[in-house]
Order: C-alpha cells, then sequence, then structure tokens
C-alpha cells in the first residue's frame, strides 16, 4: 500500500483465484477510484458531447485529458491562471493527463526527436514550433493539476522493426523519467507513472520494467501498444509486464478500450484502461451492445421501435429507440451526445459487472459467458484462446 501522505493510496479489496484479475480502491486527491477501471478521454478539457455534471451522475470517477493539445490551446498560464484543469472544465473527481509523448507516433511526420525533446510543427496557428521536453511536459501537467500524470516517453510505433531505435527508446524514456521527476513541482498532490516501452521485445520490455521499478513512483503504465501490432504480439506483452510490475501499484495499459480487450486485460492483471473509441465511434452513429456493436446509420434500424440495449439503464435506452436515432445520427449534435451516453455508459456497465464478478469469485464463469455471447459460434479467436487460457480460463 502507498504512504498515507503520498498523493496515491491503492488497496487491492479481492483477487480472482483463477486469473491474475484484482478489484482495488485507488484514493486520489479528488475522490475514490475502483478499479479496474476504464477512463474516457477528455482530450482538451471536454468529454466530447457531454457535460461535467452528466459524467457525475454516471458515477464516472476519473476521465483523461491531453497535454500536448491543452498546452497548445489553451497553454499552461491560462490553465494556471484558472487554478487548474479542473476548475477551469467544472470537474471536481479525477483527472490523469498523458504526456505529449503518444503524438511522437500521431504526428510523426511533424515532429523532430532528440535527447532534448520533442520538437512539434505547432497546430496552433500562432505559433511556428513547439517543443515538448520533459521538463516542459512536467511544466504543463503541474499547471493543468491532473491527480495522475504522465512521464514523456519517447514512443516509437509497435509495427517499426528496427530493434536498434527501439532499444533506444527504451534507455531514452528511462532517462526522460528521471528528468521528469527532478521537474516536478507537485509530488504531494500529483502522481508521475513512469511508461515501461520496448514495444513487442520481451527483452527490452524486461529492461524497461526492471529500470522503472527502481523509481519511487505510485503507480506505472504499459505503453507503446495498440499501435497496429498483432493481438497475439499484444497480450504477451501486456502478460509480460503484469508478471513484472509490482502487484501493490496499479497498472495502466495506455490506449485500450475495445471491451473484448478489457476482459482478456483485466484477467491479465490490468487495473486501468483508456481510450477514444467509445466516445468517437458514438460520432460515427455506433453503439456499443455486450455482443459487439452497431451501426444504426443502418436501414434496417429505420422501423426499430427498441431502445439501443433493453439491458441498459442510461437515459438514451430509456428515453429513445433506435429508430429515432438512425434518423439523426452523424447529422444532428443531439445524436452524438445520446450515443455518447450510452456508449459511456456501457463502458462503465462492464467494468463494474467485471469488478463484482472478481468480488464474487465469478470471474472466470464470466469470462467464458462473455465470450460465448461475443462469438456464439464459437469460433474463438486464437489470441484470446491461447491469452486466456495462460491464467487458466478455457474457452470450450
Amino acid at each position: 500500500m502507498a504512504n498515507t501522505k503520498t498523493p496515491l493510496i491503492f488497496e487491492i479489496i479481492g483477487e480472482c483465484k483463477t486469473t491474475k484479475a484484482r478489484v482495488g480502491r485507488m484514493t486520489l486527491p479528488h475522490g475514490p477510484v475502483d478499479t479496474p477501471v476504464f477512463m474516457p478521454v477528455g482530450t482538451q478539457g471536454t468529454l466530447k458531447g457531454m457535460l461535467p455534471e452528466q459524467l457525475k451522475a454516471m458515477n464516472l470517477q476519473i476521465m483523461l485529458s491531453n497535454t500536448y493539445h491543452l498546452g497548445t490551446r489553451p497553454g499552461p498560464e491560462v490553465l494556471k491562471k484558472a487554478g487548474g484543469l479542473h476548475k477551469f472544465m467544472n470537474w471536481d473527481r479525477n483527472l490523469l493527463t498523458d504526456s505529449g509523448g503518444f503524438q511522437m507516433v500521431s504526428l510523426l511526420k511533424l515532429a523532430e526527436i532528440t535527447e532534448e525533446g520533442v520538437k512539434f510543427q505547432s497546430l496552433n496557428e500562432h505559433k511556428n514550433e513547439v517543443m515538448l521536453t520533459p521538463e516542459h511536459s512536467i511544466e504543463i501537467q503541474n499547471a493543468i493539476g491532473a491527480d495522475i500524470i504522465m512521464q514523456l516517453d519517447d514512443v516509437v510505433k509497435t509495427t517499426v522493426p528496427d530493434k536498434e531505435r527501439i532499444e533506444e527508446s527504451v534507455h531514452r524514456t528511462t532517462r526522460w523519467l528521471d528528468r521528469c521527476i527532478k521537474a516536478h513541482e507537485n509530488p504531494e498532490t500529483q502522481n508521475i507513472f513512469p511508461i515501461v516501452q520496448g514495444t513487442l521485445f520481451e527483452d527490452l520490455r524486461r529492461i524497461s520494467v526492471s529500470e522503472h521499478i527502481k523509481r519511487d513512483v505510485n503507480g506505472f503504465a504499459i505503453g507503446g501498444l495498440s499501435g497496429g501490432e498483432s493481438k497475439d504480439d499484444f497480450w504477451k506483452m501486456v502478460n509480460i509486464c503484469t508478471d513484472l510490475l509490482p502487484k501493490n501499484k496499479p497498472i495502466y495499459l495506455m490506449g485500450v478500450g475495445f471491451a473484448v480487450d478489457l476482459v482478456v486485460c483485466s484477467a491479465l492483471g490490468v487495473d486501468m484502461f483508456d481510450c477514444v473509441f467509445p466516445t468517437r465511434t458514438a460520432r460515427f452513429g455506433c453503439a456499443l451492445l455486450m455482443t459487439g456493436q452497431i451501426n444504426l446509420r443502418k436501414k434496417e434500424y429505420a422501423m426499430d421501435f427498441n431502445p439501443i440495449d433493453k439491458d441498459c439503464t442510461c437515459n438514451t435506452c430509456r428515453n429513445y429507440t433506435r429508430a429515432y436515432l438512425n434518423g439523426i445520427v452523424t447529422d444532428l449534435t443531439v445524436a452524438c451526445h445520446l450515443l455518447t451516453e450510452h456508449n459511456l455508459a456501457f463502458q462503465l456497465r462492464l467494468m463494474r459487472t467485471i469488478r463484482e464478478n472478481i468480488l464474487n469469485g465469478t470471474f472466470k464463469e464470466f469470462v467464458q459467458d462473455f465470450m460465448a455471447n461475443l462469438y456464439p459460434d464459437k469460433d474463438y479467436p486464437s489470441w484470446i484462446q491461447d491469452s486466456l487460457s495462460t491464467v487458466n480460463i478455457n474457452l470450450t
């Protein structure tokens, strides 16, 4: 357990006897977070289509914002003057900020990476370039005031085969971690999480973990995945990292949010997840179900007067039909709001169900039932079978 004088206390409340899954509670400066947890992404201090009041009513405990984008607009000066992002966006629960490192991949054509940091061609029309160093990343995150902040890491896309470049990124990420820790001005109210790198090389992952766990931190992140790699490679790297990282601290798998991935990776011992998927797919007219997703733009829903999901109690499912949504998705902004609300409710319900089954000792059966509903013909992808078999769950 973390020292009570630190800004993060992590208690393990229950563990699955079959898998590596566990239920925990993080106590952060802006309240508790029950784990495993899914964190929706509000990139620029807003979760598109939703008000903070609505998110609180849904009992959302933590959300994520983006350091690079907030550092560009409105900028750290405005955020400092506002008293931090919590006050600026009217959100009194927990926030996590990423470091801006992911933009090395997403904006690679605009970025130049050196030991000093990352130089971007600015997305802000008033600036030509942005130099994001470890120190500047932490300066922005200190101004934002998020409860959990991420070190700036050297991110290499998982499909890059250049092991020499990836090894360089592993060691540079550790050097940048030390610079981030040194620059951090609010260690009593904000937690820095190191990010394990190494893409798909087990030996490099081991090196990255072994270096990071030497640092005095309250949690760890697994980075450099969900970048186009095969699922066979993906789950193995997750499994290795959760085996190696300390069991008494929360483990955050970055950029993962598909329902099947949340179930599998919870079984592999992950505590925290984030992804733009449920909110982004809502804007394209897609709704999430335990059996997959449906595209409400399709004509087959024009006369379907059922809710999206009869088992969902969200406002959208209680009050609106698939037919109504079919007529407005991707056209009217209210549809973005209604579908986003449902998709978030789906993610929150899934994580709550995972936690309940772990505590009830029925997680193995839950996983088997979940996969059977998702693949009714029992044609399970090999990666799902292989990953679950490593934690003693067989799909038949």
